[in-house]
């Protein structure tokens, strides 16, 4: 599968990563256009892609992503239709500013897009990804595109009203996730355990907790009360949590994700 790619800044970059971490997707099958930053150029040195200068080198893609800015998202579109390609190309953007609404004012609404939001998991294989398909999308241009972001994680199908916030819970959450790890292994620390002996098994802690939440299909509400045992140590500790103002300082959180 030939990938063509606009950006590659952070997420582009992760994505980038992420295709070649799964080894189902070479560095000869990523094609990368940049901008005007050296960003694309530094990573290409590291990861040995293709370097785009003209969009006629995209036509031998099978799918087009957008990993840029919002206010670039519009002008590549542009672009892209007035390259005219022989096919059309199935495009998906990872841009939350711009709407499948917004893109398909441009592109025209028979044209095959999607809109993806990933997390930065997806460098690894493990991201999360909301997507919505537009209507338009032939069954085999929306296994084009499934395939493509099958490699990188999760894919989530999302109505398009809901993709904001699925999409910041999914996004924003690794920095929630981030911040809350590195206050543990702080607490761990001051009571004697190395820091990285702290990182590594809040890290696994994490992973074991979410993955049994997974499977076990349990609310998180039962799950916690399994573990906490009538005058124990970790009810005394979600009483402490709770004293502090942990679930609301986490509720405000999210509400701060769509501009509450």
């Amino acid at each position: 599968m030939n990938i063509g790619i606009f950006g590659a800044g952070q997420m582009g970059g992760a994505m980038i990563k992420g295709w070649l971490h799964s080894g189902k997707i070479q560095p000869q099958e990523i094609f990368v256009k940049g901008g005007h930053s050296a960003t694309a150029a530094n990573l290409q040195k590291e990861l040995s892609f293709h370097l785009v200068d003209s969009l006629k080198e995209f036509a031998a893609c099978d799918v087009l992503v957008i990993a840029v800015g919002t206010t670039a998202v519009e002008p590549i579109l542009h672009a892209i239709k007035e390259a005219n390609f022989e096919k059309k190309l199935p495009i998906i953007s990872i841009a939350a500013g711009v709407s499948l609404k917004e893109m398909q004012a441009i592109m025209g609404t028979d044209y095959p897009l999607a809109q993806a939001i990933p997390n930065t998991p997806v460098q690894i294989g493990k991201g999360l990804i909301a997507i919505t398909y537009s209507e338009a999308l032939q069954a085999k241009q929306q296994e084009v595109i499934d395939q493509c972001l099958y490699f990188l994680g999760d894919l989530l199908e999302t109505p398009a009203e809901q993709l904001d916030i699925v999409s910041s819970v999914a996004g924003c959450g690794p920095a929630f996730v981030d911040i809350f790890m590195e206050a543990m292994a702080d607490g761990a620390v001051l009571h004697g355990m190395s820091r990285k002996l702290a990182y590594e098994v809040i890290a696994k802690m994490m992973v074991g907790s979410a993955s049994l939440a997974l499977e076990s299909g349990q609310h998180p509400g039962a799950l916690k009360d399994g573990v906490t045992s009538p005058g124990g140590t970790t009810i005394r500790g979600v009483a402490a949590l709770e004293k502090n103002g942990f679930r609301h300082a986490v509720i405000s959180g999210v509400s701060g994700l769509v501009g509450e």
